[in-house]
């Protein structure tokens, strides 16, 4: 069973695999190239696939030559050396480097989503699932320090359930292997697990194989959360202002589209971005993250919300004191998109 599940999930992420190192877009000699490095290359960031797909970056002069990173850790590292223009990621990373020292930081412009973009898996259905219902058990985490886990973290503290404590959580797996590990191993073997925390289109996936089963949201239990943003180097911000701005406008059409059509329109416009899986697949996923609100109506990245975020980092023990937001976020471009 093993071997289906691996061979599922190899098709389905086969299209994100492609994006390591290859343009989304051929890049037009007579546009003004942005190389963007996204964290992963996932249906969750639909509104941004939606501006490649309709022609919104061509329209602002821009043509996105589109690298994934597969981590925010490496994402982060391609910003800071210059080998990105703008960075893709979760902003948890731009703070880490703030206080590491770093003198050309990373600067948030634009805020994607607002809730996280992960699912509980459970080996069995679980109809009426409480969080409780964790206590004791064995979960396929994330890494310890990234916001897919520091969210898990989050909702579980929010629910009275110590996360050192209460249960067993395996941060150890690399992201992306954890659906193959949860479902290869047998009951009685070393890291058998009960549950797990996965993406689309792994959670997807492994209800597909019957495997597991969706038991609840991230991304609806932990509330708001400014879980992705876009980010620059602060010099390139100040050299790059007008790239950054109609950057920032296809993105902001790419928004308005998603929230003014339906899952299916939007699945049918982004699947040139994720051509080896099937359009019913892409369609289900979007149809989970437009039910839970997963996108802003625009792109500001409100202080609020970048104070939440650093709640979060505090209460997991990856921030010692709070960070200035007006150091580490610039709404100008994102606030002139949305009112254009």
């Amino acid at each position: 069973m093993k071997k289906k599940i691996t061979v599922l999930l190899s098709t389905l992420l086969a299209s994100a695999l492609c994006f390591s190192g290859c343009s989304s877009e051929s890049i037009n000699p007579n546009l003004e190239k942005v190389t963007l490095n996204e964290v992963a290359h996932s249906i969750f960031y639909a509104p941004m696939y939606v501006a490649i797909e309709n022609g919104y970056f061509e329209e602002e002069g821009i043509s996105i030559d589109l690298v994934t990173g597969f981590g925010a850790d490496k994402t982060m590292t391609a910003l800071l050396t210059g080998e990105a223009d703008i960075g893709f990621m979760g902003s948890e990373a731009s703070i880490y480097t703030y206080v590491q020292g770093a003198s050309d930081y990373a600067v948030n412009f634009a805020q994607l989503t607002q809730r996280a973009g992960n699912f509980l898996v459970s080996r069995e259905p679980i109809d009426d699932f409480e969080w409780s219902m964790l206590k004791g058990k064995y979960v396929l985490g994330g890494r310890k320090s990234g916001m897919p886990q520091m969210v898990f973290d989050y909702i579980l503290k929010k629910n009275n359930i110590n996360p050192d404590t209460d249960l067993t959580i395996d941060t150890s797996i690399d992201f992306g292997s954890t659906a193959a590990a949860f479902s290869g191993a047998k009951e009685g073997d070393t890291g058998y697990a009960d549950f797990t925390v996965e993406f689309e289109p792994h959670a997807t996936a492994l209800e597909a194989q019957g495997e597991g089963y969706i038991i609840a949201s991230l991304g609806t239990d932990s509330g708001y959360v400014p879980y992705t943003a876009f980010c620059a180097r602060k010099s390139y911000i100040e050299s790059n202002a007008d790239t950054l701005q109609r950057f920032t406008n296809a993105l902001q059409k790419g928004q308005e589209y998603v929230l003014s059509h339906s899952p299916e329109e939007i699945a049918k416009i982004i699947q040139p971005q994720f051509k080896d899986t099937e359009l019913a697949t892409i369609t289900t996923i979007v149809s989970r993250y437009y039910s839970q609100d997963t996108w802003k109506g625009d792109l500001i990245f409100n202080q609020d919300s970048f104070e939440l975020l650093e709640n979060i980092l505090m209460e997991a023990g990856e921030l010692a004191e709070y960070v200035p937001y007006e150091d580490l976020v610039n709404t100008t471009f994102a606030t002139n998109a949305s009112t254009k």
